[in-house]
């Protein structure tokens, strides 16, 4: 394994964290719906914690947690983009659309912190010692968390522009409804949401 590589995948995945603070900070700005709301909440406060998880890992590896890197940068200018995404929706005047703006701005900041957390994983079984074992607690302590993120928040997205279109949505989405945490689940419970209407 490329260690500079692995070194660079770290403090992505702390800068992406960060950003996902921002992110969701300004997301619940954006929420109309109470049980969006509430989810996001508690999004926000697993995410906090990712940071302080992503900090002590950074650390554990030797690494300084304040390094800059090409990549981290572009992983930060891409997470206050999605909040400036937030922040027109928010000035246009009209709650339902910067809803689905934050939904979607939250689907696009989860994928790429579940690719992270993805390929933090596969590092796992690569590495040996204090290194692989520190990895692997913090990847077996969020890995979850960041399926249900992702998952849930889609089906959210989707269920919003559906309701946008004058469709007939299902709110809470499946995704939240069978509390999906793996890409199989998150298939079925979107398969059955014809059922659900």
């Amino acid at each position: 394994m490329k260690r500079e590589q692995l070194n660079e995948l770290l403090y992505q995945s702390l800068e992406t964290e960060l950003g996902g603070v921002e992110v969701y900070t300004t997301a619940l700005r954006c929420a109309v719906n109470d049980e969006l709301k509430e989810e996001w909440e508690e999004y926000l406060e697993q995410t906090q914690k990712h940071v302080e998880i992503m900090q002590r890992i950074i650390e554990a590896l030797g690494l300084d947690t304040a390094a800059e890197t090409p990549g981290r940068q572009v992983v930060r200018h891409i997470g206050k983009s999605l909040v400036k995404a937030m922040e027109m929706a928010l000035q246009s005047g009209e709650p339902a659309a910067a809803q689905l703006v934050a939904a979607e701005c939250v689907t696009l900041a989860e994928t790429k912190d579940h690719l992270n957390w993805e390929l933090l994983g596969e590092a796992t079984k690569k590495l040996t010692g204090q290194e692989a074992k520190a990895l692997k607690e913090a990847y077996e302590e969020v890995e979850e968390e960041e399926d249900e993120h992702l998952y849930h928040t889609t089906g959210w997205t989707r269920e919003l522009w559906i309701e946008s279109l004058g469709l007939p949505a299902v709110l809470p989405p499946p995704e939240e409804e069978k509390d999906v945490k793996t890409a199989i689940g998150a298939a079925r419970a979107k398969h059955a949401r014809g059922d659900m209407l």
